[in-house]
């Protein structure tokens, strides 16, 4: 190759999106169906198989085959019976299927052994799910926490399975002897790479905490949407705001949170939050990364959670959801913290509509139930009168007198608070009705110890 062909600028090569064919199975464990931890109401096995596809959809898969396997008594090999993998093994040859997803934990011996048995790539839940999280990230902050929960993944998944794993390194101690194996190394090295991401992480959430800390301050609360993945909490989100947040039918089209201010019907402003979706057998690698995020639905003054009714495991589904609230020390049954937003409505019939008003007028365990849809848009003034009514009791109004001597303290006053009147006296003084948090006036009381001269009162007084 001449010099001139070696600095030629080349053509842009042409890359044809390849889609890979994948089967999605879902083994069902009788014996342990019954009792899983944390699973109040039973799923059904072709709900688990529906969402299951989804989650195959989400990375745009062409699911060609998927099947219930029915196992009664787990296998450490390879999990499923070896009939069924034989038969797996028959359906993946004569579809080409390049993956397989299985719907359940494997362990690095179980995937191995079905990788070999199958001919094909194979792919547990926890990996499909950090698979998903991994497109989905946008922020920094996401691919952060999605790459935390990755390397995790995968250190627990380090085995002395392969001869080269075996391999020693020589050390470089005066004593000489065996250094450390390869398995030590890699374990090493994604330890040092995690530490390197907490501390990334670490600091993401100090800065997170001191937004936060100025929101307190300010009078516009924080209002957390959150849900079942895909039970239309960004819908609901742009049909609030008038954004326009990623809204597909897809499970995780939602990630990173997103955060705007919205005017409520009589004037109250307050922060909505959309956050990330959650999922049954959430693994804990991502509810570990994820707490940076979560913690704004810690914070909130009210969380919406948004439920499909139009999917049949709507009490499942919630059953889920509270128990990762629960795991964040979120009290689901606080009926003056937690709000029910039965969504979907528009995608009943009449007998189904009529059962879930009658079901919504006794409550959910105690809380206040809004039938809405985020796509027609029904029911949504009357939930935005609630949250209004809610959140406008914790923000009180109070008259200041603040005299000319005194002004500096007017820009905190706007950063802090919500200036509803202002009239600019002759004498060079202004006088403010302004809407404040208990904290905003617990920080003016201290900052009026430097400007003895302002008064403070209720607007009556």
């Amino acid at each position: 190759m001449t010099e001139y062909e070696e600095r030629r600028p080349r053509q842009p090569i042409e890359h044809k999106t390849v889609v890979t064919r994948a089967a999605v199975v879902v083994p069902v464990l009788r014996q342990t169906q019954a009792t899983e931890e944390g699973e109040t109401v039973p799923r059904a096995d072709e709900s688990r198989l529906e969402e299951a596809v989804g989650l195959a959809a989400a990375i745009d898969l062409e699911i060609v085959s998927a099947v219930i396997v029915p196992v009664s008594k787990p296998r450490p090999a390879t999990l499923i019976g070896a009939g069924k993998v034989e038969e797996l093994k028959g359906v993946v040859a004569a579809e080409e299927i390049g993956l397989v997803i299985v719907d359940h934990p494997l362990t690095p011996v179980q995937q191995r052994n079905l990788e070999k048995e199958l001919g094909a790539k194979v792919l547990d839940r926890t990996g499909l799910i950090l698979e998903i999280f991994g497109r989905r990230a946008r922020t920094k902050e996401g691919r952060l926490q999605v790459e935390l929960a990755h390397l995790n993944y995968q250190k627990g998944r380090l085995v002395r399975s392969w001869t080269h794993l075996e391999r020693q390194r020589g050390g470089a101690g005066f004593l000489g002897g065996p250094g450390e194996t390869q398995i030590e190394s890699d374990r090493r090295q994604l330890q040092e790479k995690i530490g390197r991401l907490e501390r990334e992480l670490e600091a993401v959430r100090r800065t997170r905490t001191l937004h936060r800390s100025k929101r307190k301050k300010a009078p516009h609360p924080v209002v957390a949407l959150v849900g079942y993945t895909n039970a239309g909490k960004s819908t609901l989100f742009n049909a609030i705001t008038g954004a326009e947040v990623l809204a597909k039918d897809l499970l995780f089209a939602t990630l990173d949170p997103t955060l705007r201010r919205i005017t409520l019907p009589h004037g109250t402003e307050v922060i909505l939050s959309d956050t990330v979706g959650f999922i049954s057998d959430l693994p804990t690698h991502l509810v570990a990364a994820f707490r940076a995020t979560l913690e704004e639905v810690i914070e909130a003054e009210l969380v919406l959670h948004v439920r499909d009714m139009a999917n049949h495991d709507a009490s499942a589904q919630a059953g889920d959801v509270n128990k990762i609230l629960a795991d964040l020390e979120i009290d689901t049954a606080d009926a003056e913290h937690v709000v029910e937003v039965w969504n979907k409505v528009d995608l009943l019939d009449e007998a189904a509509r009529a059962a879930l008003v009658t079901a919504s007028e006794s409550g959910a365990k105690g809380l206040d139930v809004h039938l809405v849809s985020a796509v027609t848009g029904e029911g949504i003034d009357a939930l935005l009168a609630n949250i209004e009514t809610r959140v406008a009791g914790r923000i009180s109004d109070i008259a200041l007198d603040i005299p000319a001597d005194s002004l500096p303290i007017l820009p905190w006053i706007y950063e802090n608070a919500s200036v509803q009147e202002r009239t600019d006296r002759e004498d060079g003084g202004v006088s403010l009705t302004a809407g404040m948090t208990a904290q905003a006036r617990a920080e003016l009381r201290r900052m009026t110890a430097r400007y003895p001269d302002v008064r403070v009162a209720s607007p009556a007084g």
